[in-house]
C-alpha cells in the first residue's frame, strides 16, 4: 500500500481524476505548485521500490522529498536510477542509494517532470537536455509518474510554441537539422541548434547536440510523426514521449487534478 504524505489540500478517488477542495487561501508560486505535484507523486512510493528519478524543476521536489522520508524512515529499501548527472549529483546529495538500468532492467516506479502533456496524456520533454536517458529510463517502467503545473497543459503537442527537442549527432549537425527542418516544414517548423554556454552548442550527458523545433501547426498523426524523425539519419531520439505516462500530476491554483491513462479525454 503507498505511503500518504501532508495531501496539503487535495483529496482522493479511484477515478480518473481528483479534484482538491478547498482553494488554497493564497496565489501560489509557479514553483509552489510543481512541488505540491511532487509531493502528491511521492505518495506513489513504497519501501522496497526501484525508481526511475526524473531531472528538472518539478522532478528536484520528488527527488528531495524521497530522500527526506529516507532519512525520516518512512521508506525503506529504495534504489534510485537517475535520468542525468543532475539528478545523479542531487540523489546522492540527500542520501537516495543509486543504480542503474544493467543491474535493474524493469524499473517500478518513474516519476518525472513534462514540458507539454496533450489531452490524450502524450507528453513533450527534454527542454532541460535529459531526454534520451529519460526516455530510456520512464520506457522501462512499470508505472510512470508525469508532474506538471497547469501551465504545461496544451491541446496539441507542439502547442506551447516552444521547442521540441531532438538529440543529434555532433557529425555534420546542420545537415541533420536542414533534414528534420524539411521532414516538418509542413507544420511551420523552424530548426534551431540549442546553445549553452558562451554560445556554443550545448552538449547533453550523452555527448550529443540537440536541435529545438518549433511548430506552428499540429502534426496530427504523431506515431507517423515520430517514426518519419527517428528515421533520418543522425537523429539519436526525439522529446516525444507517446503513450507512456501512466498517470498526470496536474498542479493549479485550485488544487490537484490527477489524470490517469485512459480516462483522460
Amino acid at each position: 500500500m503507498a505511503l500518504a504524505y501532508d495531501p496539503l489540500f487535495i483529496t482522493s478517488e479511484k477515478s480518473g481524476m481528483e479534484v482538491a477542495s478547498p482553494p488554497p487561501p493564497m496565489v501560489l508560486t509557479q514553483d509552489e505548485l510543481k512541488r505540491i505535484a511532487a509531493y502528491k507523486a511521492v505518495e506513489f512510493v513504497e519501501s522496497g521500490m526501484v525508481l526511475g528519478l526524473g531531472t528538472g524543476s518539478t522532478a528536484k521536489h520528488a527527488v528531495d522529498r524521497i530522500g527526506e522520508l529516507l532519512r525520516q524512515g518512512k521508506l525503506e529499501n529504495i534504489v534510485g536510477i537517475p535520468t542525468s548527472k543532475k539528478t545523479q549529483e542531487q540523489a546522492l546529495s540527500v542520501g537516495i542509494p543509486l543504480s542503474d538500468l544493467d543491474a535493474h532492467p524493469v524499473i517500478d516506479l518513474s516519476i518525472d517532470g513534462a514540458d507539454e502533456v496533450d489531452p490524450y496524456l502524450n507528453l513533450v520533454k527534454g527542454r532541460g537536455g535529459s531526454l534520451l536517458r529519460e526516455k530510456m529510463i520512464e520506457g522501462a517502467s512499470k508505472k510512470f509518474v508525469v508532474i506538471v503545473d497547469e501551465s504545461k497543459m496544451v491541446k496539441h503537442i507542439g502547442g506551447s510554441k516552444l521547442a521540441l527537442p531532438v538529440e543529434i549527432v555532433p557529425f555534420c549537425w546542420r545537415f541533420t537539422a536542414e533534414k528534420l527542418r524539411k521532414l516538418l516544414e509542413g507544420y511551420g517548423c523552424e530548426a534551431n541548434l540549442r546553445l549553452g554556454e558562451k554560445g556554443k552548442p550545448f552538449v547533453t550527458d550523452n555527448g550529443n547536440y540537440i536541435v529545438d523545433m518549433h511548430l506552428e501547426k499540429d502534426m496530427g498523426d504523431l506515431g507517423a510523426a515520430s517514426d518519419a524523425i527517428l528515421r533520418l539519419p543522425g537523429v539519436v531520439e526525439h522529446g516525444m514521449f507517446l503513450d507512456m505516462a501512466s498517470t498526470v500530476i496536474i498542479a493549479g491554483e485550485l488544487g490537484v487534478k490527477i489524470k490517469n491513462k485512459h480516462t483522460s479525454c
